[in-house]
């Protein structure tokens, strides 16, 4: 299921130790969402062996914080606004 966020507060994502001992791989590389992001979230998961999900068996949770003080609001980015499933789009920061 997507879902589309407009986050106002801080999050992090993050998964339990029982999951990667079965060698499930859950959002490694950018584990905080940007204050200010509006969009769909992509939710990075690999596998080192083979593994069954079960239906309802939940498998990572997103904590969501309050920020206090001053701070920057995200305002673009390549995946600000977007719509459904992206693909990586790394490929911006080379081109002129």
């Amino acid at each position: 299921m997507l879902k589309s966020l407009a986050l106002n507060d801080g999050t992090v994502n993050d998964t339990w130790s029982s999951v990667g001992r079965l060698g499930m791989f859950i959002h490694v590389t950018a584990g905080f969402g940007d204050v200010g992001f509006a969009g769909y979230w992509t939710l990075e998961i690999f596998c080192i062996q083979p593994i069954v999900i079960y239906p309802n068996v939940e498998i990572c949770q997103i904590y969501y914080h309050t920020i206090e003080g001053e701070y920057d609001n995200y305002s673009g980015g390549k995946y600000q606004n977007n719509t459904g499933i992206q693909p990586s789009l790394l490929y911006w920061g080379f081109e002129k």
